[in-house]
């Protein structure tokens, strides 16, 4: 196991608690375009919701990827 990994791990964990808390505390708007872009399915009827946010998903994905390999660009 790389000796890294734990502090990696560790970051990571600080990093989606502080993300987590920011948006327990209030930052819930910051999400308000999630599952309303074009291209993602709402369906809402009487006794019955349906939420399938294909691009948003495909949007967190892009955002991901990028973030990633920007950081093993930079880190090594």
């Amino acid at each position: 196991m790389p000796p890294h990994l734990g502090k990696t791990l560790f970051l990571v964990g600080l990093g989606l608690m502080l993300l987590g808390a920011l948006l327990w505390l209030g930052g819930g708007n910051l999400l308000g375009w999630f599952g309303r872009l074009p291209g993602d399915i709402r369906v809402e009827r009487p006794g019955f919701r349906f939420y399938a946010p294909i691009v948003s998903m495909v949007v967190v994905s892009l955002v991901l990827s990028a973030l990633l390999w920007l950081g093993r660009k930079l880190g090594g």
